[in-house]
């Protein structure tokens, strides 16, 4: 009996030791899903609709707080309504959200990863064959959401014909850039900072944009030039020029798929 009944003291000890932690695992859960939220809506217009309803939210406290009958009244009834116009504003976003949630994990993603990298190299290549120049922009961890809404924005599959065919010269977006978010073309049409600082002359306007860019943001951002169809990858305002099909797969690979610098 008494071991039984120290075994029981010992099982209820480990209860309570388990119990005791549960309120630091939900404080953990609930602090990485404000984490990816915030990561995930960061650049984007959603992000200034979010700040909006947290002042909204602000307003209620305090006019609780200070017995404002009318404001209190009003308030009410628009949080009566706020699921229903949370869903409505953020119906793009849900969906990205529920679309990811839903895809496979590790294996999977860095095999659509590379795919990925692969359909923007072939059609890089293409383009420089054809000497047609194209500007293609990659985001990584700054957002790009005020150049996306500079263009028009497409949240497509993203192909090597798609893209050919966004910058074929008779087309109406050509001339501007093509922002890839999350291996997925966002928008067309672009338009992109010129940076400030004495390029070389033989650079055009697609070079100087993309410069200017990645003097911003941390995005890369790929030039095919439509005079002499070089390839050039552009980072953090360095540019490389003369890339072929290997070594502008090879860097890709590594400034996309890890966190490898070059």
């Amino acid at each position: 009996m008494e071991m039984i009944f120290d075994m029981l003291q010992e099982a209820n000890m480990i209860w309570i030791l388990l119990y005791a932690w549960r309120p630091f695992v939900e404080i953990f859960i609930i602090s990485v899903a404000i984490y990816y939220v915030t990561k995930f809506i960061r650049g984007t217009l959603s992000e200034n609709l979010l700040k909006g309803l947290g002042l909204i939210f602000v307003i209620f406290v305090i006019s609780q707080k200070l017995e404002f009958l009318v404001i209190n009244w009003l308030l009410t009834k628009v949080f009566a309504i706020s699921l229903i116009v949370f869903l409505i504003l953020f119906q793009p976003e849900l969906r990205r959200v529920l679309a990811k949630i839903g895809q496979n994990r590790i294996l999977g993603n860095f095999l659509r990863e590379k795919s990925f990298v692969h359909e923007i190299v072939k059609a890089c290549i293409f383009l420089s064959s054809k000497r047609i120049g194209a500007l293609i922009v990659i985001e990584r961890k700054t957002g790009l959401g005020n150049y996306i809404e500079s263009g028009i924005f497409l949240d497509s599959h993203l192909t090597k014909e798609l893209i050919v065919s966004l910058f074929m010269p008779t087309t109406p977006l050509h001339d501007g850039a093509l922002i890839v978010q999350g291996e997925r073309i966002s928008a067309a049409g672009c338009l992109l900072p010129l940076t400030e600082n004495p390029v070389q002359q033989t650079l055009g306007t697609r070079h100087r944009s993309a410069l200017g860019l990645s003097e911003e943001t941390d995005a890369i951002v790929l030039v095919v030039s439509e005079e002499t169809g070089i390839i050039s990858l552009v980072k953090e305002g360095a540019i490389t020029r003369d890339l072929g099909e290997k070594r502008l797969e090879d860097l890709l690979t590594k400034l996309i798929l890890s966190t490898e610098e070059v």
